[in-house]
């Protein structure tokens, strides 16, 4: 059992290393059902992460798309999408902690891959927004960008504990008792 956990996590870590070089292959060399893939295991543990003047700090990304074309005639053409929280008790905006091998743009989007299993392209960043985490008395500061999302991923690392949801930015303030869901579409002026 323990050369079993052996090779599991020296394959888990040889991935993790190679994936930065295999998703600059093109995708024409490659068959479709690798093209979609990503890495299915999360990044998880505090050691890399970024903290500041007593804050721990927090990326993420505000998924949108338009419901009928890339032109967009009112914030009501807009949808957002958002994922339940681990426990799936609510829905939030994929997030998570910013570590100090990636800026921040990059963490925003692994993170946003990884919950929501989205790919698109960030826009300008939002925040800080300060707030206490709900497990520990840790405080976070949090920046957020949009991402236009381009594909919604079949398999992604977090698919078994989270679902998604597109919804409309009105629904998304009323209908979410998530304070911070609401300054995030607020900071980006859309209500």
């Amino acid at each position: 059992m323990r050369c079993f956990s052996f090779y599991l996590t020296n394959l888990t870590n040889l991935l993790n290393f190679l994936f930065p070089f295999l998703i600059k292959i093109p995708s024409k060399c490659l068959p479709v059902q690798i093209e979609n893939m990503v890495a299915l295991v999360s990044r998880t543990g505090r050691h890399l992460q970024r903290y500041e003047k007593g804050y721990r700090l927090v990326v993420g990304c505000i998924p949108f798309r338009y419901k009928k074309s890339q032109e967009p005639t009112s914030v009501e053409d807009l949808e957002v999408l958002v994922i339940s929280a681990q426990n799936g008790q609510g829905m939030l905006f994929p997030k998570g902690g910013w570590e100090n091998d990636e800026c921040m743009e990059e963490a925003a989007k692994r993170e946003t891959e990884e919950e929501a299993g989205v790919i698109g392209v960030v826009q300008d960043k939002l925040g800080p927004w300060h707030y206490k985490s709900k497990r520990s008395c840790i405080m976070h500061e949090s920046y957020m960008f949009p991402l236009l999302v381009q594909k919604e991923l079949d398999c992604w690392p977090e698919k078994n504990i989270r679902k998604r949801r597109w919804v409309c930015v009105n629904v998304c303030c009323h209908g979410v008792d998530r304070l911070f869901l609401c300054n995030c579409l607020r900071g980006w002026d859309l209500i």
